[in-house]
Formats: C-alpha cells, structure tokens, sequence
C-alpha cells in the first residue's frame, strides 16, 4: 500500500515546488521519499490541469487521488492549488499555501519564511505567530502551553511546544548589540603573537604583542613581551598609561592567567597583585565572559591590525628594536589613519576629545613586588626567601599571602588585609613579634619576677609576704619557685594557701616543698616565749655560785 501523506505535508511539497525546489531538494527537506514527492508532485499538476479543463471533464490521476478525511473536497480541487505571482487568478485567488512550520509575512502578501526544520512536521506549526508574539512578551514555554490550551483549543503536548520554542530561537537569532563608550570612560586589552626575535646565540624567540585600544577614539598602545606574566602584564598597562597621558576607568581583559585567578562572570577573582595596581592607579579591571571575544571586539581587530600591518614579515635583533618600531609605527601609521568605523582621524579624536576625559596619573610609578603564598608553619612562621617570619596564632595551618620587595614583608590574609609587617631579613633568620605569641605559650620566666610576685599578690598578704623574702633570699632561682607557688592556686583554696605562707615565714622555711606539706598538714605556728628571771622551782644564780665554790674547796681540801 502507498504511503499516503497528511495534507499539512501534501501542502508543504507544493508550496515548495512554486518556488522552484527540485523533488530531490523537497524530499530531503521533509524527510520524505523521492518517489513519494514525485508522486504527489504529480497530482498536484493533474489538478492544475483539471481545473482549466471542461465541465464535466475528469482525469485517471484524480481518480487516484488520496481519500479519506484529509483529502480535499471536489470544490477544492476545482481551484488551482498555487497561481502564479501577478496571474489574474492570483488576484482574486486566496494566498499561496505556505509550508507547514513557516509563516506568511503579511496578509496577502504570499511570501514565505523557511520552515523551521526538517522532518515530522510539529503540531505547534499553525500556532507559530502566537508563540512568538508570547514569547517576545516574555513568557515561559510552560506559560505558552498553558495559554496554547486555555485559550487556542492545542491538543498538543507540553514537550512538543518546548522542543517548537527552542527550534523558533535558533530560527531568529537576536543582532548583537553594539556598546559605544564615552570619552575616557574604557580600554580594552588583548594579547597576541608578535614577531619572532633572532637573539645574539642565533636562536629564534617567540614574543607576544601585547595590544590597548580606547573604546572612543582606538587609539592604541603596543608593545612586545617575551612572556604574559603578571609583571609583564601590569608593566605593559602602565607603559600605556604613561603613553596616553592619563587613565581609563575601565579596563576590558580576557580570562588570562596573569590576571585573573579563577573566572567567572559575575564575580571573578583577580590577581591580588593586579588588584593592587588598579586601586594604585584609581582604574577597574572588568574580565569578559569566558570564550566571548566579542565582548572586546575593538581590540580583538586592533591585535589582528598590529599583525597584518606592523609586524607581519618582520623579524629583529632584539626586543628593544621590535618595541621601537611598535612605538614608532604606533605615532606615524595607526594615530595618523581614518578609522573604518568612526570616520575620523584617531590622533584628532584622541586629542580633541578622549585626552582632556582621561584620569590623571599619580606621583609615582606603582611599586613592584614579588608576590606568593605560603602556607603558615607549626611554629607560626613562614619561610620568605629562607628566612622566617612570624604571623597571628590564629592562622596557624592556612594560607596567606606575602609581598616582599627587599625592604619589608607583608603578610595578608585571603581578603588582602594586612595581618604582620616585617623588616626582611638575611636568609636563616626568625623573626619573631611579640604579639603573635599565644598567651598560653608564654612562659612565666619570661613574664619577669615582678610580674610575678604582683599575681602572689592577688592570692594575699601572707602569701605576697613570702614571696617577697623568698626572691630575696633565693635570687634567680626563685622565678620557677613563684611559678610553682601561682600553680598551687589552681588546686587548693587561697584560704590553705596563706595559713601556709604565714607558717612558713615565721620559720624562716622559703622552699615550695615546705609549702605543699603545711598545705598537707595544715601545720601550728611556732610559738616564743620570753625568759623570765625569778620563779619558784627555779634557784637563783646565787645558790648555783655556791654550789660551785663548794665543789672547788671540797676538791683541794
């Protein structure tokens, strides 16, 4: 049985054919096969014959015709299926069928657009105008499916409207929008291969042009470099800010390495270092969206001019030479051109109106510095051009950033905030700030005696009073003897403490040991009596004189 089409498909292949499409060229486009296009291509001029041939005439290929409830009626077949632009049929005709997907251009009008896509034609084809029109009113494709069925009878699925609504935005694309800049207002950046330097050994150099362009006036700075470092980098855009003259507010770069650290669109994460030279020199610093050249066209063609105009052919004996002859190309050949886009000389442009708009520069170049990461030590310090540098306890195991230029070293934290300045030191070195000691790492020797006997002090008299005679009698030694004694106050009562003190000064016994047995014991305090001269059990001195003479008379008697 032949493969019998539905009349959308009927009506695309001869809309097709009016406009001179070959059966081979249909098919393709409707995924349908040859033999099938032929076929019905064949009908539909067997209809065309039929309709200027006599009443009552007929025809073996109507009679083959398709049937069925999407075949056309005798009256439709009495009319031509497409009547030729300006024909007198076309007149009073109804307009030229248009290929299922495909939309008129105006009412009569007969024109065409191409049809969406190849293939099954979409139920969402004849609701074609409508999707657009909600779509350009900012609808979702589940609010156009939800209006579809409400208000337009569409039987169709949500999936279907979907799969219609992000075929019709591949079908019109938007135009780009064109980004003109005020006077001094931004510049953009780019880098691109320079000509090859052919150094004193023989051996050939690669280099790389670095390229600014004012988005107002395209006057440009280059100037080659063997590398795209940061350094590189922020030497390049100072040099052009010197060769201007002044400052743009903005600068437009791309996601190089030398600048930005990790890219993102909407909050990208620059080079510390750049970030410093921008605040330096009052300008900001935009990256464009990953893979969108576009974002930057102005340098993007200013990179290919240097190219193709300056340094193609080129070759020379050194980088000074190449980035003389930039410099000089720069003032006789570019500055002095009639733009392609803004019709004016880019040297009066510039002079005229972008110079007086640009920032003024500072006093001072920017200082350069090296920069890196470290990561803090167990001991609080990091290791800078092998000497040693202490940092706050609280960072002890993370990530910081130093800059060093030979004089000092800084130390930031991840948001850049300075958290320890050093003088740097010759490699081997520590240096160590008092305040990024742990309190608890402090030990009480190096507290001082004085600090010492005022903490004894705090536990009470009896206690500040034997400290005091113990350091005097003991010198040096007696600093761990207060430290031993501040200990003792953490496990017994300050109560105990001073009893024992008291005690211990009255025997004159100045030794910790004697203090934690007191503490024990909870020792009596000696008590002194005064000698008394006369008392009944004791005899006199009188009597023992006595005794003692009598004994020596008895002896030599």
């Amino acid at each position: 049985m032949a493969n019998r089409l539905k009349m959308a498909e009927v009506h695309a292949i001869e809309a097709l054919r009016a406009q001179g499409w070959s059966a081979r060229r249909i098919a393709r486009e409707l995924d349908l096969h040859r033999d099938t296009v032929r076929r019905y291509l064949h009908l539909a001029e067997a209809r065309s014959k039929s309709a200027h041939a006599p009443t009552g005439s007929d025809s073996p290929e109507l009679a083959r015709a398709p049937h069925g409830p999407g075949a056309a009626s005798a009256s439709d077949r009495s009319k031509p299926a497409i009547a030729p632009p300006g024909s007198p049929a076309a007149e009073g005709a109804e307009p030229a069928i248009a290929p299922a997907g495909s939309e008129l251009l105006g009412e009569g009008m007969g024109a065409v657009l191409p049809p969406l896509h190849s293939g099954p034609i979409s139920g969402c084809a004849p609701y074609r105008t409508i999707m657009e029109q909600m779509l350009a009113s900012g609808l979702s494709a589940q609010r156009v499916y939800q209006d579809l069925v409400s208000a337009h009878g569409f039987t169709g699925s949500y999936y279907s409207v979907r799969r219609f609504v992000r075929k019709l935005g591949q079908a019109m694309p938007l135009p780009f929008r064109r980004m003109e800049c005020a006077p001094g207002e931004e510049a953009q950046v780019d880098f691109g291969t320079g000509a090859s330097v052919d150094g004193p050994d023989g051996r050939r150099r690669k280099t790389y042009v670095f390229r600014i362009v004012l988005s107002h006036s395209r006057k440009g700075y280059s100037e080659a470099v063997y590398r795209q470092t940061t350094d590189d980098f922020i030497r390049c855009l100072e040099n052009a800010f010197r060769h201007f003259g002044g400052i743009p507010r903005t600068l437009v770069i791309d996601n190089l390495k030398a600048a930005v650290s990790r890219a993102d669109w909407f909050d990208p994460e620059l080079n510390p270092k750049l970030l410093s030279f921008a605040q330096h020199y009052g300008t900001v610093i935009l990256p464009t969206r990953v893979y969108t050249p576009r974002h930057k066209g102005k340098v993007e063609r200013g990179v290919g001019y240097v190219q193709d105009n300056a340094l193609k052919g080129q070759r020379f004996a050194s980088l000074q030479a190449e980035n003389e002859y930039l410099l000089e190309w720069e003032t006789q050949v570019a500055d002095t051109r009639i733009h392609g886009t803004t019709r004016q000389q880019v040297q009066k442009a510039f002079a005229d109106r972008e110079r007086p708009a640009l920032l003024a520069l500072p006093l001072e170049r920017f200082a350069f510095f090296h920069e890196g990461q470290r990561t803090v030590n167990r001991d609080g310090h990091i290791e800078v051009d092998k000497a040693y540098y202490s940092v706050p306890p609280e960072y002890l195991s993370r990530r910081v950033w130093v800059r060093w230029d030979g004089r000092l070293v800084r130390v930031f934290n991840a948001r850049m905030e300075q958290i320890a300045v050093h003088a740097q030191h010759a490699p081997g070195r520590f240096s160590t700030d008092v305040k990024h000691i742990a309190s608890r790492k402090v030990c009480g020797l190096e507290q001082g005696a004085a600090r010492l006997l005022a903490k004894a002090a705090l536990i009470g008299p009896q206690t500040a009073r034997w400290a005091e005679a113990m350091v005097q009698q003991r010198g040096i030694e007696g600093l761990r003897v207060l430290m031993g004694l501040l200990a003792l106050a953490k496990r017994y009562p300050c109560a105990q403490i001073e009893r024992a003190c008291q005690v211990a000064t009255s025997h004159g016994a100045y030794r910790l040991r004697t203090l934690r047995e007191l503490i024990g014991r909870q020792g009596q305090n000696q008590e002194q009596f005064e000698f008394i001269d006369e008392h009944p059990i004791i005899r006199s001195l009188a009597e023992y004189g006595q005794v003692v003479q009598q004994s020596i008379t008895e002896k030599w008697a």
